[in-house]
């Protein structure tokens, strides 16, 4: 029933075509609808539109054949060739490149020892390959050599003299599948042969006796053949019924995968999009195009209202308005792709599509226009979540009768969270629901110096039908159509007026308003291109300053293993002398009206966006994409969109006063990374030399014991350092004798 009513919606739609385009690049037959979660498929057929994939072979429906299997049946060879030809796409699948979440489940799919020898059997052809058993490979040879026997005696028979008065030409002709020579009446009196068929000019297709022995012994090869290929099918089909469920399984996946293949097949030859569905109950179409339209204006709509009503000149669009938003809706719901803009394009999920758009007038089922209308809606009733086209909604009665019924109906059932999209010639009804604030009203346009339509459309207004003017166009006489416009009177004529004049104010105020939009996304490109030569600049300068940095810690670890060759007291004084020198002027680089960043703040890390965590001295921690990340402070780029504070640049203090430093008898460790914890124990000891202290404690704590070996492996190495030993009592401090 559910596939009924597809078919019918999709011929209400105009996508027949469109379908049976699309089902050509299936590997079988199968319905378009695909089983499941509509957001993990749309992951699958992303990942699948990045890479070149092999295209899968034809393979039939193997329904039956699962069934026969289950019953302990045997396939024939062309059943068990369909299953051979899954089981090695699938193993071509995992050469190629795939990407997440394709990989795993691609690579999830092990096919069973015992199956993949089954696949060695076979050509590319689908026939046993005689290399794998002597026996049939020389049945092979045999029957071979006896074809050619059969084609070299038909040849000498049909170029010998006897007979070539009776032949029709010396050509060897297959007739019901059986070599055969034509000849004309009388051949029998120079000739033994059975006539296998009468041609169309009364002559006679014979098998010569002379033959006869070489055909029964090609037909005893082949009964021979058939033998030995009926015990491979019954061998195999034991393995299969051992491994029933994981051909069950591929058989799924196959038509999985053949969804997916299919539709990006189809996207790439047609330039497609995908568009998933949004929970949003709105309809955003971008340079949509039908695809049943041969060279179509693009529609660009926005549908946020519950109401869609669509009035304005005859001819000019308003159903294929209709259908193209119904079908975008369609695509989108089953992930089919179609002609927009995809960075535009919004579409909402409904659970079900209903298009009442035929004329259901029928004299075999006695009902007329209006009363076939009413049983349409009637069916609404029952619905829930769903959007309708209505086509020409008054159709069949009188349309202010009809536009009054009609207004409550809507009402009443978009309460039960159904979305109409509405065509109407009456303005009646368009009156009626104007001032609803969920009602979206449109007007197709009309082009009044070429008298034709446009086949575009304007939100926010009521349309002007032109009968008249249409009536003209195609080939009423001007006397008529002006007799008719007297009849219909002077102050329904002033109304249209009055509509036409609206429609124009706002064509016009849309226009200055695209031009505004035009004319705001030029500053937002020049915006967006001076932040990016400034962060050209930054990233310059950042660069500069690390080039600078990593000299000058060049030449520090010379100077320290310099010191560590020879000793100086005076020499460690004048390293730290420089350190201390080096953060003065990497603080003095920074801006003085530059905000301090702080935990919470929206940061930039190179080309990476995220947010800072903690500050640890010249490091911080940000996250990035759910991934945590310790950094250089300095290379943290307060991010754009956090709202800048400008304070008042402090004076500039260059007064910088540098004293011997005060040793400390003690330092901590804890929480610090290696190289930091390196750096400090140096810079410690250092102090403590410089100050001519004994004896100094190293607090790294306990933990995994990391920091603590690090730090013996240096102290080891040290040179001023006489013994050096773990405290007891396991308290994570380290005891150094200078």
């Amino acid at each position: 029933m559910q596939q009924t009513n597809e078919k019918s919606i999709i011929q209400k739609l105009d996508l027949d075509g469109y379908i049976h385009q699309f089902k050509q690049f299936l590997a079988r037959e199968k319905p378009v609808v695909m089983m499941g979660d509509i957001n993990q498929h749309y992951r699958y057929i992303q990942a699948l539109s990045k890479v070149q994939f092999p295209t899968p072979n034809p393979v039939p429906n193997l329904d039956r054949e699962l069934n026969l299997i289950k019953k302990q049946g045997v396939l024939s060879l062309d059943e068990i060739y369909a299953f051979v030809t899954m089981f090695s796409y699938f193993n071509t699948l995992k050469a190629v490149g795939f990407t997440e979440p394709l990989i795993s489940w691609v690579q999830g799919i092990e096919i069973p020892e015992e199956i993949v020898e089954i696949i060695g059997y076979f050509t590319e052809e689908g026939s046993i390959n005689p290399e794998r058993d002597p026996e049939l490979f020389k049945l092979e040879r045999a029957i071979k050599q006896n074809k050619i026997d059969i084609k070299e005696t038909l040849y000498k028979l049909a170029h010998s003299s006897r007979l070539r008065d009776h032949l029709v030409d010396t050509q060897v002709h297959f007739n019901g599948g059986e070599e055969t020579l034509l000849v004309r009446g009388g051949f029998n009196n120079v000739i033994k042969a059975t006539v296998a068929a009468r041609s169309p000019g009364g002559f006679f297709y014979i098998i010569p006796q002379s033959i006869s022995h070489l055909k029964e012994k090609e037909s005893a090869l082949l009964s021979t053949k058939e033998e030995i290929i009926y015990k491979y099918c019954k061998d195999i089909s034991a393995v299969f019924f051992k491994w029933e469920r994981f051909l069950a399984f591929i058989n799924k996946e196959y038509d999985r995968f053949d969804h997916y293949q299919a539709r990006v097949s189809f996207a790439r030859a047609k330039e497609y999009e995908f568009i998933l569905p949004s929970k949003q109950k709105r309809i955003k179409l971008q340079d949509f195009a039908h695809p049943a339209i041969e060279n179509p204006v693009p529609i660009t709509m926005d549908m946020n209202k519950q109401i869609m009503l669509v009035t304005g000149v005859n001819a000019g669009g308003k159903t294929m308005l209709l259908k193209s938003m119904l079908s975008a809706v369609y695509m989108s719901k089953y992930l089919l792709p179609f002609k927009c803009d995809a960075s535009k394009t919004e579409v909402g999920h409904y659970k079900s599509i209903e298009a009442v758009i035929d004329d259901p007038q029928s004299v075999k089922n006695d009902i007329s226009t209006f009363a076939g209308r009413m049983q349409e809606f009637a069916k609404l009733f029952s619905k829930e979540d769903a959007i309708v086209g209505v086509d020409e909604i008054e159709l069949g009665t009188d349309s202010d009768e009809a536009a009054s019924l009609f207004r409550v109906m809507l009402d009443e059932l978009r309460k039960k969270g159904i979305t109409f999209i509405v065509t109407t010639h009456h303005k009646r009804l368009a009156s009626l629901m104007a001032s609803d604030d969920e009602v979206e009203l449109i007007a197709a346009l009309y082009d009044e110096e070429r008298r034709m339509p446009t086949y575009t459309f304007l939100q926010g207004s009521i349309g002007k039908s032109y009968a008249f003017e249409t009536a003209q166009r195609y080939g009423i006489p001007v006397a008529i159509v002006k007799k008719a416009k007297v009849v219909y009177g002077e102050d329904k004529d002033n109304l249209n007026e009055l509509i036409e004049k609206s429609t124009s104010l706002e064509r016009e105020m849309r226009m200055k308003i695209a031009k505004i939009d035009d004319e705001l996304k030029s500053v937002e490109k020049l915006k967006e291109k001076l932040q990016d030569e400034e962060f050209k600049l930054q990233e310059s300068h950042r660069k500069a300053i690390a080039t600078l940095e990593n000299r000058y810690n060049a030449a520090t670890k010379k100077a320290r293993e310099a010191l560590k060759a020879k000793e100086s007291t005076e020499g460690r004084r004048l390293l730290n002398v420089a350190h201390q020198r080096k953060d003065f002027k990497q603080k003095e680089v920074k801006l003085a009206d530059e905000i301090p960043l702080k935990a919470g703040d929206k940061v930039k890390y190179r080309s990476h966006k995220g947010e800072l965590l903690s500050l640890r001295g010249k490091d911080a921690t940000i996250i990035v994409d759910g991934l945590k990340m310790r950094v250089p402070l300095s290379q943290l780029k307060r991010r754009g969109d956090t709202p800048n504070i400008k304070v008042k640049p402090k004076p500039k203090q260059a007064k910088v006063n540098v004293e011997k430093s005060t040793a400390s008898v003690s330092v901590k460790l804890l929480g610090m990374y290696a190289d930091e914890a390196i750096d400090t124990v140096d810079k410690f000891l250092s102090d403590a030399l410089v100050n001519g202290l004994s004896e100094v404690q190293i607090i790294h704590g306990t933990g995994g014991g990391v920091l603590s070996k690090l730090v013996g492996e240096y102290l080891k190495s040290h040179p001023k350092i006489s013994k050096f030993y773990r405290m007891p009592g396991n308290l994570g401090i380290t005891v150094v004798e200078l």
